[in-house]
């Protein structure tokens, strides 16, 4: 129903909501290492590790509706690559003058999961009898 009304593929509404509790909940695990004073580095490692094993069943059977647990282990590759991806953002970041590490964590995260999204849909969640399974458009 929100996909008619906002024309977005229902795949990608699904993902968006997923998403965005599977961020909270990753993004909690950041804030409060960052608070409890880790290093970025650490922080998001944790928020990394523990949001993935948070994130595969639910991206795995709401989003993609794929329920096979064989596919963890490209899960976690896709995850480890965002990991790295999410630590190169946060240092340019904070290399051109974003010091906050919270808001910077928060612009990270947001860009990052745009690539999982796509990440887990060509590669972990991908339709093998469908060759020309690609990202959604969203016009």
């Amino acid at each position: 129903m929100i996909a008619a009304i906002v024309h977005l593929p229902e795949q990608l509404i699904r993902f968006l909501i997923i998403g965005c509790v599977n961020t909270a909940f990753a993004y909690g695990i950041y804030a409060l290492s960052i608070f409890l004073g880790a290093h970025y580095t650490l922080a998001v490692l944790l928020s990394t590790v523990i949001g993935t094993c948070f994130s595969f069943k639910t991206m795995g059977t709401m989003v993609f509706d794929n329920p096979d647990n064989k596919l963890i282990f490209k899960f976690i590759a896709v995850y480890t690559l965002c990991y790295f991806l999410n630590i190169g953002i946060l240092r340019l970041l904070t290399l051109l003058g974003l010091t906050n590490l919270y808001i910077a964590g928060l612009t990270s995260s947001l860009l990052v999961a745009l690539i999982s999204f796509c990440l887990n849909k060509w590669v972990v969640f991908r339709k093998k009898d469908n060759s020309s399974y690609t990202c959604p458009e969203t016009h």
